[in-house]
């Protein structure tokens, strides 16, 4: 019985190591993020605008730039442990409102899922 389980759990480790990555187009996604840029920024000189840098945001906690004023409901989502991850982006970039009601972004969101995937891909390019 422990034979069986040994190879389950080799696979399990094999797929929790690797990076998971949106699988959009990144290319795209630089374009699509245009859409962002009045807000955000990213890349080595990025800084906070009226949008926090999204630098490393793909997988991070939610309200983690320090020099950043978050909204009070986006920081009590933090502290519930708010991610950034794949599903939450998504969410978010489709109506923001709904993931983080009453918070600063006034972005009404993105209508196609394949730029949002795009997207997603274009910031996990920088970390």
């Amino acid at each position: 019985m422990k034979s069986a389980l040994l190879p389950l759990a080799a696979a399990l480790v094999a797929v929790t190591a690797a990076p998971v990555l949106a699988e959009g187009d990144a290319a795209n996604g630089e374009k699509v993020f245009k859409k962002c840029q009045a807000c955000h920024m990213v890349g080595d000189d990025a800084k906070n605008r009226v949008g926090p840098p999204l630098n490393g945001v793909v997988g991070a906690p939610a309200g983690r730039v320090e020099d950043y004023k978050y909204s009070p409901n986006l920081l009590e989502l933090a502290e519930g442990g708010l991610v950034w991850d794949d599903e939450t982006l998504t969410a978010y970039l489709t109506k923001p409102k709904d993931v983080i009601p009453k918070g600063k972004m006034s972005f009404a969101g993105l209508k196609k899922e394949s730029d949002i995937d795009d997207v997603i891909a274009y910031l996990q390019t920088f970390e």
